[in-house]
């Protein structure tokens, strides 16, 4: 059995259903698998999957803080990660949930507060199974991206990598059309952490 080492490492995952892990028969999702591998490579972690369904950067901005509080101590290593997007951007009677620029201006605001309190972590959401859907998903993920680097904050871009991968689009259409299962969300894992982005590899 691998030792733990210090120091006492809590991370709080904030965003929607990708980062819930829906559709995954696991129930580890993305987000899971991280903390299962950096847990085996030794470190000693808390995890908290503070991910909910059908969320928009609207419904996160105002639970964020409140969430983590409680779960992020001032004598442990804090970690934050914020993944959403995929909600904004869907539409309802023809208009998107969320108007683009509010979704920067929420993305703005929730960095420009963690990133001074916590190490902070942003996950670009990941395509579904419709073309529409995707294209205004990119552009929100660029300015997204953009935003993150102006704020000094790591950003990892999942949608680039995930449009053409034959293991999430099988997955995720033989779903929901949205959602992948177990091989999707460990494919996203994968983007993660060869990311260079993510903090836990193996010590």
């Amino acid at each position: 059995m691998v030792a733990m080492n210090n120091p006492d490492i809590r991370i709080c995952f904030i965003g929607d259903s990708y980062v819930q892990g829906t559709g995954d028969p696991a129930c580890l999702g993305w987000a899971g698998r991280l903390c299962t591998a950096a847990r085996q490579g030794g470190h000693n972690l808390t995890y908290y999957n503070l991910g909910v369904r059908r969320e928009t950067s609207i419904d996160i901005a105002r639970r964020w803080q409140a969430e983590c509080k409680p779960r992020l101590l001032p004598t442990t290593d804090n970690l934050v990660v914020f993944s959403f997007g995929s909600n904004d951007v869907t539409l309802v009677d023809g208009a998107q949930r969320v108007h683009e620029d509010d979704s920067i201006a929420n993305l703005c605001a929730m960095l420009d507060d963690a990133r001074t309190r916590y190490r902070t972590l942003v996950v670009g959401p990941p395509p579904a199974a419709d073309d529409d859907h995707n294209a205004r998903l990119a552009r929100l993920s660029e300015r997204m991206r953009d935003v993150a680097i102006r704020l000094g904050v790591p950003y990892v871009a999942t949608l680039p990598a995930l449009i053409d991968d034959r293991i999430w689009l099988d997955e995720v259409r033989d779903n929901d059309g949205a959602h992948p299962r177990a091989a999707g969300y460990a494919r996203l894992a994968q983007i993660v952490t060869a990311s260079g982005a993510w903090w836990l590899g193996k010590q």
